[in-house]
């Protein structure tokens, strides 16, 4: 019986140890969504895998479906985010989108212009920044009009959908303020 496979993009999000050896990942796809796969040995010393399967990493991964579950077949590392970020500040931010995705995001449905906006936003908050609790705040809430979470004409016009490098520009202390409530609102709301 031939399984099918299935090529993609992922962020791993997760992991979770089992056995000696063996791990299961939980990875935000660009095709399947947020999902669970398995990897056999990838602990061991030998293994060419582990190091493109850390936390944080961006990895073009072969997924199978098999009876259960994902099986993780080949791994091509790309990029890791907390590996390239600019400093201490930079590798918060990316934990925080990191932590929002595990959080808002559930179920195998993908959603490649939200990859998309995930991947930008991890690129620009990898490196130097102004504004940056901003910047972030903007992201999050950005990503939870893309989930449903927030109507997007509730966002002030001034960031409603500027450009991913130029929020920084458009800081005001009443933007941010208008942005952590609807942030605070969707997070009641979806009572996760």
């Amino acid at each position: 019986m031939a399984y099918e496979t299935y090529t993609t993009e992922a962020l791993v999000c997760g992991v979770s140890n089992r056995n000696t050896a063996d791990c299961s990942f939980r990875l935000f796809t660009r095709e399947a969504g947020m999902l669970w796969a398995e990897a056999r040995s990838i602990r061991e010393e030998r293994s060419r895998q582990r190091y493109a399967m850390q936390n944080f990493s961006r990895s073009r991964v072969t997924l199978i479906r098999g009876k259960q579950s994902w099986k993780i077949g080949s791994v091509e590392p790309l990029v890791n985010y907390y590996h390239i970020a600019h400093d201490k500040e930079a590798r918060g931010s990316v934990v925080a989108i990191f932590r929002f995705l595990q959080r808002f995001m559930h179920g195998e449905h993908g959603d490649k212009e939200l990859f998309g906006q995930v991947i930008g936003m991890l690129t620009i908050l990898s490196s130097e920044v102004s504004e940056r609790p901003f910047v972030t705040m903007v992201f999050q809430v950005r990503l939870l009009v893309l989930l449903g979470y927030v109507d997007k004409t509730l966002i002030p016009a001034s960031v409603a959908w500027v450009p991913l490098e130029k929020v920084a520009a458009e800081v005001s202390l009443e933007t941010l303020q208008r942005m952590e409530k609807l942030y605070i609102n969707a997070v009641e709301m979806s009572q996760l």
